[in-house]
């Protein structure tokens, strides 16, 4: 890992130093040995289907492969490929305990905890292109009304032929950029990714018509030269990453009602009705809207839609607001008789399985997948499964905190020369712990210190910047 440092603070060491105080192990022991994967006989031989991937551009940790294709009555095939981690993480080894005891990797922009060795994470088991691989994958078919007809799942090696970009494929798909080089050199690969994209949009139709909240989120990532943070960049959405998103979800849906079906108990990851679902009706009526007093996805939905119709400058923050007002997810035990809904998504099933080497869930899951598909006894009974969950659920708590953290400690260096500035902003917080906002540009998250009288999430303002702390990653605003 690099040594990044910033106007004298080393950065990796805050980051260091932050993950430790929320409780993870950033350093693995040095006898912590991988065994060679175990190949069943039962392994399907698809290293002859045109798998490709689409992820970031500096990505080495792939944790997912596609191919698609129209069978007859318009229906199309989806085939995705999830990298079989368990196979060289066995339940119970010593990898396997240092990664339940993190359960996710940590991401800081300026370093990275993965939550396995990265020989691992990025060699052994990451889909690289060119590589063979075994892999869990997950087939569906996919109806012209977005409905999914049949699937099942099993176990298959298979070769990555081309790694793809969100940036290059999201601007050709959107028909402001030129097609990549890959096409080029991978005949059928453009057929292949404008395919796929049809299956996601169909997909994606569909749970938007049974209110599933179509949210345009927004990322920060701090980018250092020489050892400092020059600039603050966002990661926006495009229709590359809809895509990845649209099937992963498909995907995660699948393997929740495949496990479902057989009667098997699994982990669930769901968001709940909306806590603050007062406050996003008042948010509404501010825009000249009304929505039900009581939770209802479809009309958020349908108010969300509207909105970014009408202002889709403004239409990041509304998201923001509402997936403040909404709450963060969490992690329970599948119950077969009465599955919960996951609110912002609108689906009944939903387990996460798609990234088995940064989320020690996923990985659970991926054993119980593996274990139904080879016809053997489940590797965890509900009480070990609901454990599992209230520790998934404590530790992506203590991550979302450890990233907050990160990306504050960045923007208080990139800030620390601005002190006196005016920024537009919007709040993100309020509670008895303080009331929080973030600038629109640059997007930094810092504290009303004064002022904040009378503020609720979702409210705009103008702020002034009148203190930064970079170590401990504070930032503070008066209302101005």
């Amino acid at each position: 890992m690099s040594d990044q440092r910033s106007h004298g603070f080393d950065l990796v060491a805050i980051a260091r130093d932050v993950a430790k105080r929320e409780g993870f192990d950033v350093d693995f022991p040095s006898s912590l040995p991988s065994p060679p994967p175990v190949v069943p006989p039962s392994v399907v031989d698809e290293r002859s289907l045109l798998w490709s991937s689409i992820d970031n551009y500096e990505s080495t940790d792939l944790d997912q492969v596609e191919v698609v294709e129209r069978l007859a009555g318009d229906v199309i095939r989806v085939k995705l490929g999830i990298a079989d981690v368990d196979a060289f993480v066995p339940k119970d080894s010593a990898l396997d305990r240092h990664a339940a005891h993190n359960t996710t990797s940590l991401y800081a922009g300026i370093a990275t905890f993965p939550m396995l060795p990265d020989d691992l994470s990025s060699g052994a088991t990451s889909l690289l292109a060119g590589e063979e691989r075994l892999a869990v994958v997950t087939e569906m078919d996919v109806a012209p009304d977005g409905s999914i007809t049949n699937a099942r799942v099993y176990e298959a090696r298979l070769t990555n032929r081309a790694k793809l970009v969100y940036e290059e494929i999201g601007a050709w798909l959107e028909g402001h950029g030129e097609a990549p080089s890959a096409f080029r050199e991978t005949p059928g690969l453009e057929e292949q990714v404008v395919l796929q994209n049809e299956a996601a949009e169909r997909l994606r139709r569909r749970r938007v018509e049974h209110g599933a909240l179509e949210l345009e989120t927004t990322e920060t990532r701090a980018v250092a030269k020489d050892g400092e943070v020059v600039d603050l960049r966002l990661t926006a959405t495009n229709r590359a990453r809809e895509l990845i998103e649209d099937l992963m979800i498909a995907t995660n849906g699948v393997a929740a009602k495949w496990l479902e079906d057989r009667k098997r108990a699994s982990i669930r990851r769901i968001v709940r009705k909306p806590k603050r679902w007062d406050r996003i009706v008042l948010v509404a009526r501010e825009r000249g809207e009304s929505l039900p007093l009581e939770p209802d996805a479809l009309a958020l939905s349908e108010f969300l839609r509207r909105q970014r119709e009408a202002s889709p400058a403004t239409f990041a923050d509304l998201s923001l607001a509402v997936v403040k007002l909404m709450g963060p997810g969490e992690y329970v035990v599948a119950d077969p008789d009465s599955p919960e809904t996951h609110f912002g998504l609108a689906v009944d099933d939903y387990a996460h399985s798609t990234a088995p080497n940064r989320r020690y869930g996923d990985l659970i899951i991926q054993r119980l997948l593996k274990a139904e598909a080879r016809g053997e006894n489940p590797p965890y009974d509900a009480r070990a499964l609901g454990e599992i969950a209230r520790l998934c659920t404590e530790r992506e708590d203590h991550a979302r905190k450890f990233e907050r953290t990160m990306r504050k400690v960045s923007a208080a260096l990139f800030l620390s020369k601005r002190i006196g500035e005016t920024f537009d902003a919007v709040v993100t917080g309020a509670s008895s712990k303080g009331t929080f906002v973030r600038t629109i540009r640059p997007h930094a998250e810092g504290r009303v210190v004064r002022g904040e009288e009378g503020l609720d999430v979702g409210d705009h303002l103008r702020v002034k910047l009148v203190a930064t702390e970079p170590t401990r990653g504070f930032i503070d605003f008066v209302r101005a």
